[in-house]
């Protein structure tokens, strides 16, 4: 489960560090990112993406707009992406663009998944809460 508010220093060309707590939740070495409907970026352990998109993909594909339309959101926007040993990736410039991550982050745990955030619009959105 992934719990907890961390703070990590976005580093040159958009690399970044998972805090420890958040990289033990995933019980793996690759993760799905892809675009949150908040102006965020969801993180999931692989093996958990494809359980989570399942329902999507059940609906009913020539009679469900809604679900073509979520269906594109999440998986045009998804990425695979490995590890490295100290649970190190480059975001996507894409990614980082649509949450307007420019300097600093937040990174949150969502329960089953966790999310990033510009450091900004996080405290916005909490404030609202």
């Amino acid at each position: 489960m992934f719990l907890g508010t961390y703070e990590p220093n976005l580093m040159d060309k958009g690399r970044i560090a998972l805090p420890k707590k958040i990289r033990n939740s995933l019980g793996g070495d690759r993760i799905v990112l892809t675009t949150g409907f908040e102006y965020c970026i969801f993180g999931f352990p692989e093996e958990s993406w494809e359980e989570v998109t399942r329902t999507e993909l059940a609906r009913p594909l020539f009679s469900d707009k809604e679900g073509r339309d979520l269906r594109r959101k999440m998986y045009s926007s998804a990425v695979s992406i490995d590890l490295d040993a100290q649970g190190r990736f480059v975001l996507p410039q894409e990614m980082m663009g649509y949450a307007d991550i420019s300097e600093s982050l937040v990174i949150i745990g969502a329960g089953d998944h966790f999310e990033i955030w510009s450091k900004r619009n996080w405290e916005d959105y909490r404030n609202k809460l």
